[in-house]
C-alpha cells in the first residue's frame, strides 16, 4: 500500500501562485508515476498533470500547459504541483494519485492510490 497526503491548498487571487505537495509513504518503491487531478463542484474529476518517477517524464492537460509545473523530489518521496497565473476556473479540490505500473496516466482509473484532496480557491 502507498499512502498519499496533499498539502498547500488555499485561497489566492487570480494571477497568483500556489504550490501543492504530495508526500508518499508506505511501499513507495512500487510507484511508477504520480499524477494530479482536480474536481470542481458539479463536475467530474479531471486530469491535470502527471510525472513518471524514474525518468521524470511529464504530461499536462491543455488547460494548464504553460502555467502549471509538476515535479518530484526522490529523496523526500514528494511530488509537487507549482501553479502560476491561477484563474477562477482553477478552483477545485486537487487530488494526488499514484500508479504502480505503466498506463496512460490520463484517466482516473489508471491510478491505484489517492490522497484525500486539498482545496484550491481562486478569487476574481
Amino acid at each position: 500500500q502507498v499512502q498519499l497526503v496533499e498539502s498547500g491548498g488555499g485561497l489566492v487571487q487570480a494571477g497568483g501562485s500556489l504550490r501543492l505537495s504530495c508526500v508518499a509513504s508506505g511501499r513507495t518503491f512500487s510507484v511508477y508515476a504520480m499524477g494530479w487531478f482536480r474536481q470542481a463542484p458539479g463536475k467530474e474529476r479531471e486530469f491535470v498533470a502527471a510525472i513518471t518517477w524514474n525518468s521524470g517524464s511529464t504530461r499536462y492537460a491543455d488547460s494548464v500547459k504553460g502555467r502549471f509545473t509538476i515535479s518530484r523530489d526522490d529523496a523526500k518521496i514528494t511530488g509537487y504541483l507549482q501553479m502560476n497565473s491561477l484563474e477562477p476556473d482553477d478552483t477545485a479540490v486537487y487530488y494526488c494519485a499514484a500508479v504502480r505500473t505503466y498506463r496512460s496516466l490520463l484517466r482516473n482509473q489508471d491510478y491505484d492510490y489517492w490522497g484525500q484532496g486539498t482545496q484550491v480557491t481562486v478569487s476574481s
